[in-house]
């Protein structure tokens, strides 16, 4: 613990079209295989903003930005986000790298 992590993080905010919320959490539970499946890919999330209405968050975990990128410019990349777009209404990205990890005492194993 406190060690450096290699980890790439990104980080989507989406803003989705208000009754449109349960269609585009199921299409991003389907399809969430083609980023998952990716070999350089390390999980993801989907989490519900509690405090703005029809926002989502996206967080993905690569093992670099390099091969981040490379999926980003793939055609397998423009597949999954044309199934995600109608859904949304506004979105934005930021990147990160982690810089320390420090698990918490509730977390498995701890």
């Amino acid at each position: 613990m406190g060690a450096p992590d290699v980890v790439f993080r990104v980080l989507l905010r989406m803003e989705i079209h208000p009754g449109r919320e349960r269609e585009f959490e199921d299409t991003w539970h389907r399809v969430g295989h083609e980023i998952t499946g990716q070999p350089a890919n390390l999980g993801q999330w989907l989490c519900r903003s509690t405090t703005e209405d029809s926002v989502y968050y996206v967080i993905s975990d690569w093992v670099d930005e390099p091969r981040f990128r490379e999926f980003e410019h793939s055609p397998e990349h423009v597949g999954h986000r044309t199934k995600l777009h109608p859904y949304r209404s506004a979105g934005s990205m930021v990147t990160m790298s982690v810089v320390h990890r420090m698990a918490g005492a509730g977390a498995p194993g701890a």
